[in-house]
């Protein structure tokens, strides 16, 4: 039996991973946060009861060493494609769409998400014929791959081997669970930059701001050929922009306010997972308890580094050493945000040099540009800034362009007012390692922009909609 060691203190690296996450984990961690937040365990316990447990063997397999105060789940959005889910495809048996590692850290709350692409190549391992299943031979594949010949116990090991990161517990949902659970909520407004019209993923849709049902928003967090550059890539990006509007909805007013749509929420969660059968009531309490006191400055989302695989265009593979520097420092149990580090001072945090790499912003446009956030977006992740979301500010409404920042990010909003004509920076409370760059009625473009006086809109004519008009819009 592997053994526990303790998990170490922040390290504050491997910023230049890609942000990014799924619409599955949205769903679950969001489903996890009421719940804890809401009272009476008998009516916990009455939810968790309509889950289903499986049981998986991972004593099958040498495994990675756990950490102690850490929790590693592998979260699964199932591709399942018989029963109800058979209207979504037509071949039989399961894979994983969407799969992501989620490490918490109970003891302070930090959380780091690491999603890994459906097609992304690795060295599988080989996996022992089961009931219902064929196994496999040591070979290069396709990570999602291994739950279709191997079922879940063959994933799971794919994964830990692969990786080297100790996984606890595995939780999966398919497609009609996400799709109940939109619908429960009355659906989530996003704004369509572009129309779509993609048959494979069911989906049709005007450019502009809009509420998607169950069904639209399954066909926009899956939609590939019709969307962006095609890539699973690019479908990840889509899935993180829906996972804000998600949360959006469910913790707003209008949702947590009603019993009966939080009911129905929670219900269409319950009972579209599927977890092993070591992932107690009590786990999941915990679990829920550490998420409802997370710090959205210490949750990171990230990508596995990667780069184009040399035999298939349409696949991808592991950038080394950055990806194994990732599993390193999440098996380590090191929080990944950037949090308190006890073995450093004020003074070298200052002075240490900051890259675009290391800098987390969140763009907010006050200026009734349609679209300037997203345009901002674009420019800054070229730059290689990680931007976390976009929309229109609430709290903070300056007219004047504005980089606000937290303790000890003031070198990271000198760095990025650096690139910005006309900002100001300033420190403001509730800020953790997450910038936030308001563009104000004075915005200029960027420094050296030919183009930054004039008006840098170019999605006038897709339905957009001003800060007035849609408060919580990205458009």
């Amino acid at each position: 039996m592997a053994g526990k060691r303790s998990a170490p203190r922040a390290s504050g690296a491997l910023g230049a991973a890609r942000l990014s996450t799924g619409h599955w984990v949205a769903c679950i961690a969001t489903a996890l946060t009421i719940i804890a937040g809401l009272g009476g365990y008998g009516w916990y316990q009455g939810l968790i009861g309509n889950i289903t447990t499986t049981r998986v063997d991972t004593d099958e397999w040498d495994r990675p060493t756990s950490v102690e105060g850490v929790m590693n789940l592998l979260v699964i959005g199932s591709d399942v494609r018989s029963g109800e889910n058979a209207d979504y495809g037509v071949a039989e048996g399961e894979r994983p769409d969407t799969m992501l590692i989620v490490s918490v850290n109970v003891d302070n709350g930090a959380a780091t998400l690491v999603n890994l692409p459906r097609d992304l190549m690795v060295d599988m391992p080989a996996c022992e014929p089961s009931e219902g299943y064929e196994g496999m031979s040591p070979h290069q594949g396709m990570i999602n791959s291994a739950m279709t010949v191997g079922g879940v116990g063959c994933q799971w090991k794919v994964v830990e081997q692969v990786t080297g990161v100790h996984l606890d517990h595995f939780i999966m949902m398919d497609f009609v669970g996400f799709k109940d659970m939109v619908d429960a909520i009355g659906g989530v407004e996003m704004c369509i930059p572009e129309p779509v019209d993609d048959p494979k993923a069911h989906l049709t849709l005007e450019a502009g701001l809009q509420k998607l049902d169950g069904e639209d928003s399954l066909g926009f967090v899956r939609s590939r050929y019709a969307q962006g550059d095609g890539s699973d890539l690019s479908r990840i990006d889509r899935q993180q922009e829906f996972m804000g509007a998600m949360l959006r909805e469910v913790l707003s007013s209008e949702v947590m306010t009603n019993p009966v749509t939080i009911t129905n929420f929670l219900g269409a969660v319950t009972d579209s997972i599927t977890t092993d059968d070591e992932l107690t009531v009590e786990t999941m309490t915990d679990i829920a308890i550490s998420m409802r006191e997370v710090d959205l400055g210490k949750v990171q989302f990230v990508t596995v580094p990667n780069g184009a695989h040399p035999d298939d265009e349409n696949r991808i593979m592991m950038s080394q050493p950055q990806a194994s520097e990732l599993f390193e420092a999440i098996n380590a149990g090191v929080d990944l945000s950037g949090g308190d580090d006890a073995g450093s001072s004020d003074k070298e945090t200052d002075e240490s040099p900051v890259a675009p790499e290391e800098v987390s912003v969140e763009i907010l446009n006050n200026t009734g540009i349609d679209g300037l956030a997203l345009e901002i977006q674009a420019v800054l992740a070229q730059e290689g800034y990680v931007v976390t979301g976009t929309g229109n500010p609430e709290l903070r409404v300056p007219d004047a362009t504005t980089v606000y920042y937290g303790p000890d990010d003031k070198a990271a909003a000198e760095l990025l007012a650096g690139t910005l004509e006309n900002a100001q920076i300033e420190e403001a409370e509730g800020l953790e390692q997450t910038l936030e760059l308001v563009a104000g009625a004075d915005w200029n473009g960027f420094v050296g922009d030919s183009s930054a006086e004039t008006d840098l809109s170019i999605t006038d004519d897709l339905g957009g909609v001003t800060a007035e008009e849609a408060p919580e819009s990205a458009c």
